[in-house]
């Protein structure tokens, strides 16, 4: 027997679906004995023709299934929008209304309908990988330096949503727009930086720049969403030349440690040549000012001598050459006599004589006692010998 046959699932002893009009029955019966409602006929007698109770059982079950469906109907318009969240309310597919958090009702599908949005949640946009540093996508990821060199870059964008409206009916795929102005504003932000600059000292810079540039193009396009942080997760060359980048970084650091090592070598000799020049000049100065000085003193006593010569030439020239010969026979330990008329020159070891008698020497033995007084003798001779000589020559002049 064929599904398409009248018949089918009526006869006894067949295992198809059961009558949908028995069913119907059953349950208007069912629905009428709850409620205690009469009908023309007990069902049995008159229940098949035209004046009979069937047809009341019929309408008043249906009235009352209509009623609950309405109810439901109207019942559905009720919804619960979470703490943190927005619903917003849709009229055949326009937007209506925004709803805060709590119990609400609209009017029921399929006139009106809620899209919960969730405006507190942290959503997070990775570029140049995904869940992992590791599982890197290249395409993202290399990006070209103002220096002409190409560099491995991983971030992450979180965000949170502003305006829920403009996130769900402006843009398409709001989450892949995210996506494409973040790799837009940080290709934009490399491309005019060094590629020291970004791998080392201006990363948090890079990142600062790359949040504003961002929030202005997602504001130019009216997305709705708010750029809460950009985190640089990794920055390093390319793999393909990671060693010779590596050997670069090395050369770079022994050079700045051989200028540093320079620098220090200098900040130390420096500062000694500058302190010996000064105290060079210093000395200059001070010899300069102690020739001068000793210049003027000579020239004023040369002043005073001519003074006193002027007044007497006699004694100053006799003083002067007393002084100059005192000078002179001061540094000898020969003693030169001079008598007058007589041939005789008087020579005494006046080296010997001053040797052995020291102020500090040891008593004089016995043999040694007639030298210690012809030493005494001596200087009385020779006090007596100048005496005489200075008499000669004033007796001359």
């Amino acid at each position: 027997m064929g599904l398409n046959d009248p018949q089918w699932g009526r006869k006894k002893g067949n295992s198809g679906p059961p009558d949908l009009d028995q069913l119907w029955r059953n349950f208007n019966k069912k629905l009428n004995n709850l409620l205690k409602r009469k009908g023309g006929g007990n069902g049995s007698s008159g229940g098949e023709g035209p004046g009979g109770g069937q047809p009341k059982r019929y309408s008043g079950g249906i009235g009352l299934l209509i009623g609950l469906l309405v109810v439901l109907w109207v019942a559905s318009g009720f919804y619960i929008v979470n703490e943190g969240q927005r619903g917003l309310v849709l009229r055949f597919g326009k937007y209506v209304e925004s709803t805060q958090a709590g119990l609400r009702w609209h009017l029921p599908y399929p006139i009106e309908v809620v899209e919960a949005v969730n405006v507190s949640q942290v959503r997070t946009v990775e570029i140049g990988y995904r869940n992992n540093v590791r599982s890197k996508v290249l395409k993202e990821s290399l990006m070209l330096t103002d220096d002409e060199n190409i560099i491995d870059i991983q971030f992450a964008v979180q965000y949170i949503l502003k305006n829920p409206e403009e996130f769900l009916f402006n843009n398409r795929e709001p989450e892949n727009a995210v996506l494409q102005a973040a790799e837009t504003a940080i290709r934009e932000i490399i491309g005019k930086s060094k590629m020291d600059f970004v791998l080392y000292e201006g990363r948090e810079q890079v990142a600062a720049k790359a949040t504003d540039l961002m929030q202005q193009i997602l504001d130019r396009y009216k997305i709705g969403i708010a750029i809460s942080k950009v985190t640089m997760q990794n920055a390093q060359p390319p793999e393909q030349v990671q060693a010779a980048f590596d050997d670069a970084v090395k050369a770079g650091q022994d050079r700045e440690r051989q200028k540093n090592e320079g620098q220090a070598y200098a900040n130390d000799v420096i500062p000694k040549a500058k302190g010996n020049a000064a105290r060079l000049l210093e000395e200059a100065d001070g010899y300069k000012q102690r020739v001068i000085a000793s210049s003027e003193g000579e020239a004023s006593r040369f002043k005073q001598v001519l003074v006193e010569y002027n007044k007497a030439p006699a004694v100053t020239r006799d003083r002067l050459y007393l002084d100059t010969m005192e000078q002179v026979l001061s540094s000898t330990s020969k003693v030169i006599v001079d008598q007058k008329n007589g041939n005789n020159l008087l020579y005494l070891p006046l080296d010997k004589l001053i040797q052995t008698s020291g102020p500090s020497s040891p008593a004089a033995s016995p043999s040694e006692a007639p030298a210690a007084a012809a030493q005494e003798a001596v200087p009385d001779s020779a006090a007596r010998t100048r005496e005489a000589f200075r008499g000669r020559e004033r007796e001359t002049r």
